[in-house]
């Protein structure tokens, strides 16, 4: 049985133009230990999808599925009680901005050992010591000073660090890791990139990585899930998906990254024309249609999953075609 069962989830939100469906019939398996990297342009819906999966979507957000099941459990109708047992134990999430989702007015100590506090029966030292081993095992050096430390205190790697031994507290199957580089400068975004590989490794984590830049999904991803407007318009193995790319999106996006011995030095990168398509109302067809080069009359109609290869789907009318021009 898988860790993480998605199917057919829908994210809709009411505004004052009409609904916005920022995720429509999004599906996907994550088994123990492996890591799922979703991707895509913002706006696609990654954000939302891992929000749903903690139950912490906005409160006029609307979560529908034919089932989100984690081991076994159905989130859908689990009560909130259930769910704050599972949240922060066995479920746990890095927020995107390291900078802001650290409370200013509580000491580092405070908020790691919260977590473990709130889960277990442990006393204050035992709690203690394990932040002070999760710090260390995380890179950060004098741990058991850093503890009366307030976040103002650190810098941005820092508190992305503390981010990581936070979610770690309890020893979590599943960690939600939601764009978790995007206000790192380069170095560090490869130092926390290379320390999530390392404790996954240690600790058997499974791992949903949420970001739009597929360099760091091709180093750390077992699978690899593109979403477009709120769709999942191809899917596979991390191999798969980027030595084949199906859809012309995957495509595009992969396009935009330079290849050590084959982008020359000096020429412009791919690029994909146009914008994201406005979310509210009824989308018919490919979503995609109005910015892909090889856009047909059937492209305005439903188009389901294809399976080109074992473990490998992808939402186009032209696969063949793109196969053959790959």
């Amino acid at each position: 049985m898988a860790l993480l069962e998605v199917q057919d989830l829908v994210i809709d939100i009411p505004t004052d133009s009409g609904v916005l469906h920022a995720v429509s019939g999004l599906s996907f398996s994550l088994e123990r230990g492996e890591t799922l990297a979703i991707v895509g342009e913002s706006g696609s819906g990654k954000s939302l999808t891992s929000l749903a999966l903690m139950n912490l979507l906005p409160r006029r957000a609307q979560r529908r599925a034919t089932r989100i099941a984690f081991d076994g459990i159905d989130l859908q109708s689990i009560s909130a009680g259930g769910m704050r047992k599972l949240r922060g134990n066995r479920m746990a999430m890095i927020f995107q901005e390291p900078m802001t989702s650290l409370n200013p007015s509580y000491t580092i100590g405070n908020q790691l050992m919260e977590a473990l506090t709130c889960h277990r029966k442990v006393s204050q030292t035992e709690a203690r010591d394990r932040a002070i081993y999760l710090l260390e095992k995380v890179g950060i050096t004098a741990a058991d000073r850093r503890l009366s430390q307030y976040p103002h205190q650190l810098s941005g790697g820092l508190r992305q660090r503390v981010m990581i031994a936070m979610a770690l507290m309890c020893g979590p199957d599943l960690i939600i890791a939601d764009e978790p580089t995007t206000a790192l400068d380069v170095t560090i975004q490869a130092q926390i990139l290379h320390l999530l590989a390392d404790l996954q490794k240690e600790f058997g984590m499974a791992v949903i990585l949420v970001t739009h830049d597929l360099g760091v999904v091709a180093r750390v991803a077992d699978k690899v899930g593109v979403m477009y407007a709120g769709r999942l318009v191809e899917s596979g193995t991390a191999r798969s998906v980027f030595k084949h790319p199906r859809h012309p999106y995957t495509r595009g996006l992969l396009d935009c990254i330079p290849v050590p011995g084959r982008t020359v030095p000096g020429m412009p990168l791919g690029a994909i024309r146009g914008q994201v398509p406005n979310l509210i109302g009824k989308l018919e067809g490919c979503a995609f249609r109005n910015r892909c080069d090889f856009a047909m009359d059937a492209c305005a109609q439903t188009i389901p999953l294809a399976c080109p290869e074992p473990d490998h789907v992808v939402r186009c009318v032209r696969v063949p075609m793109l196969e053959a021009s790959a």
